[in-house]
């Protein structure tokens, strides 16, 4: 909300240059006031502790202080006028619930992990967003040759959904895409969602750059997040719907920690989490009736220290997350 200005006009309290910036001041906190929704008996100069009895100042120049933030809180009122009351707007399905899905590997006929995913779309490509080490993991030799993903067909009933088979290799190379940069490896896929094979009444609410972080500055240590996911495979097995993790932001957002393309979060994570969306709550989307998403990062792993003793140390509980900007980068200029 834009701070109210400070009023101005004839009937505007007088005061010597020395109390000007003062009274400014004491215009724009009435003004504040009003817009919240207090009663004028607010004035904190009406506060005993604020009158001349107690401060030792002279009754002319404390009334031309209460009288400013009288004026502007007067002004402020006059100024609002009333706003006839709207219907509560129908709420869409939330991306947070209907963008995120979970991730089976398979070796053929043979399960091999669950992960979490989420979809990202650009103009009019729809992708797959996971953890590069869900699709292929050297050290641990793990190397899936299709998943599986869940999606929604029926916005009134959850229990109704189509399973999406995809194979990760095409003639020997892989359909998916990773990226490097100069920290080495980022532990980010995307994979491009084929939209014939779709049911065609999917319930899918899909991110998209419109979603990304305009600015480094926005965020800051300690604010909170959010990562729908599906850790240790648990979800809703009703409604398959994903379950939310609150995190923080742990690490000096917008610098990559440590030289990698990650920040930190704080949050308690498990297996089955990799791939999920790391989300910041922003104000309402305008005529959705539901919260919009900032959609931060992509959430790797769980960041732990190798020199830790276990049985008289806790885990750190912190967890990497690499900056979604290089969605932009793994979703250009490929057909």
């Amino acid at each position: 909300m834009n701070e109210p200005a400070a009023p101005t006009g004839p009937d505007a309290p007088t005061a010597s240059p020395a109390d000007n910036g003062e009274h400014a001041e004491l215009e724009r906190q009435g003004a504040k006031a009003a817009v919240r929704g207090e009663a004028s008996a607010a004035n904190p100069m009406c506060a005993p502790i604020n009158q001349p009895d107690a401060t030792g100042e002279s009754q002319q120049r404390w009334s031309a202080r209460r009288d400013a933030w009288e004026h502007g809180y007067r002004a402020q009122q006059s100024s609002m006028a009333p706003t006839p009351p709207q219907a509560t707007p129908e709420r869409g399905p939330d991306p947070a619930l209907f963008g995120v899905t979970r991730v089976l590997t398979f070796q053929g006929n043979r399960g091999l992990s669950g992960a979490s995913g989420f979809f990202f779309e650009r103009e009019d490509r729809l992708f797959l967003v996971t953890s590069r080490h869900v699709l292929f993991d050297a050290p641990s030799r793990h190397t899936p040759d299709r998943i599986e993903i869940e999606i929604h067909t029926d916005p009134r009933d959850l229990t109704r959904l189509s399973t999406l088979s995809m194979l990760l290799h095409r003639d020997g190379v892989a359909v998916w895409h990773q990226a490097r940069d100069s920290g080495g490896d980022i532990d980010v896929a995307v994979l491009e969602i084929d939209r014939s094979a779709l049911p065609q009444s999917s319930v899918l609410q899909a991110f998209g750059p419109a979603d990304l972080s305009v600015g480094f500055d926005l965020f800051e240590v300690g604010d909170r997040l959010a990562i729908p996911g599906f850790p240790l495979g648990f979800f809703d097995t009703v409604h398959h719907l994903p379950v939310v993790r609150q995190a923080s932001i742990a690490s000096c957002y917008g610098v990559r920690f440590q030289g990698q393309g990650f920040f930190l979060t704080d949050a308690r994570m498990h297996r089955g989490s990799s791939g999920s969306p790391v989300l910041a709550r922003m104000d309402a989307a305008p005529g959705t009736g539901r919260p919009r998403w900032c959609l931060l990062g992509v959430h790797s792993s769980r960041m732990d220290m190798a020199t830790r003793d276990e049985t008289q140390d806790e885990s750190l509980g912190l967890n990497c997350a690499w900056y979604a900007d290089i969605l932009m980068t793994l979703t250009a200029g490929r057909g």
